[in-house]
């Protein structure tokens, strides 16, 4: 029976993705593991995939999560077990969510999956842009005139008369 934050049944081949990618970004890109790094990640816009485990108790762990992603154009997934999506991740425990912010190896398995779940419009493409924002080089602003030498005090001008 499907938990009540369950919007949608995710297809079996989908979540077998969904777990190869997170696997993947593991090894060569980023994660981040647990409901707190995951609510994050979706707050500052950095996660690319959202998976979300079926089997969470009690539901209010991770009932925020659905909304969240929707309102941020973050594309997200369900997968069975927790305890699969912790190994995935590399942990020894299961993990409630995980959200995939650098896919590293697996960039095509995860444009495969945004094809595969109908991705938010605009959240690969708004993602892109956040990348290339952070990559692009920032330009220095222009040196100001050179300040004009400060007159001397009338203190250091005796000062100098009398070493004279």
């Amino acid at each position: 029976m499907a938990k009540s934050y369950v919007k949608f049944q995710t297809p079996a081949d989908v979540q077998a993705k969904v777990l190869e990618v997170v696997e993947g970004a593991r090894n060569s890109g980023v994660v981040r593991k647990g409901t707190n790094e995951t609510t994050k990640a979706i707050e500052r816009g950095d996660a690319k995939l959202v998976a979300i485990a079926e089997d969470v108790d009690p539901e209010e762990i991770v009932m925020h999560l659905p909304g969240l992603c929707e309102e941020k154009k973050i594309p997200f997934a369900y997968v069975p077990e927790k305890v699969s999506l912790g190994k995935a991740a590399g942990l020894t425990v299961g993990t409630a969510a995980v959200a995939v912010t650098k896919a590293g190896s697996a960039e095509a398995a995860l444009k495969d999956i945004l094809s595969k779940l109908g991705a938010p419009a605009g959240a690969e493409k708004a993602a892109e842009k956040k990348e290339e924002a952070k990559e692009a080089p920032k330009e220095k602003p222009e040196k100001k005139a050179a300040k004009k030498p400060k007159e001397k005090k009338a203190e250091e001008k005796k000062a100098e008369e009398k070493k004279e």
